[in-house]
């Protein structure tokens, strides 16, 4: 019997879906690298998302985000306790597709210790 995720119904479907498009255009080809790069700088592992808002690293990169007046961790922290999981597992998926080159390039920030 193959695993089957449960689902869970969102919230707070407005500011949920605010996050999840902010991960989705930083996440794009174009600025992925300069995300990457930000990590680095910060030594901010790429699985610490919570680390990731509140270094405020996606105002930085996504001036759509810039320009809502609110920021990531803002918007975060607005959410249930279900939303910010299902949140943050759509992040923790998201650079789990990275292309393998780009993920061997950026290996220290991949790495579990």
């Amino acid at each position: 019997m193959a695993f089957q995720q449960a689902q869970i119904q969102v919230q707070k479907a407005e500011e949920f879906q605010q996050l999840r498009s902010v991960v989705e255009r930083v996440f794009a080809s174009g600025t992925l690298e300069k995300f990457y790069r930000k990590l680095q700088g910060e030594h901010v592992r790429v699985r610490e998302f919570e680390r990731v808002l509140e270094r405020r690293i996606f105002e930085e990169l996504d001036p759509v985000l810039a320009r809502s007046g609110k920021t990531a961790k803002q918007l975060y922290s607005e959410l249930a306790v279900s939303d910010q999981s299902l949140v943050r597992e759509f992040y923790l998926e998201r650079i789990e597709q990275v292309d393998p080159k780009l993920r061997e390039k950026f290996q220290k920030i991949y790495r579990y210790y």
